[in-house]
């Protein structure tokens, strides 16, 4: 255990749970905007601001929500295993 009785573990589990839902947050947002702008394209006889919007929410969207997915599972699945008997509790060592 750390300073105070606080475990780094639990600390940097944390932060990493913290950041996989402001990915997952920024990821779908992308995915709003790109789906949006695919419909206004659509709308309107997709002039080039409306595909180059849909097309960079998507890249986006390619590139922030898969490992903020996977974090968010890793950390929960790291969760529920603390949790199991025989697995890792922050009152006892190793």
């Amino acid at each position: 255990m750390g300073e105070r009785g606080i475990d780094p573990v639990l600390v940097r589990r944390a932060r990493y749970a913290a950041l996989a839902t402001l990915g997952l947050r920024i990821g779908y947002l992308l995915l709003a905007v790109a789906v949006i702008a695919f419909i206004a394209g659509f709308a309107t006889g997709f002039p080039a601001v409306w595909v180059g919007l849909s097309v960079a929410g998507l890249i986006g969207t390619c590139i922030v929500l898969p490992p903020a997915i996977i974090v968010g599972y890793a950390v929960k699945a790291a969760e529920r295993e603390d949790r199991s008997p025989g697995g890792r509790r922050p009152d006892r060592p190793g």
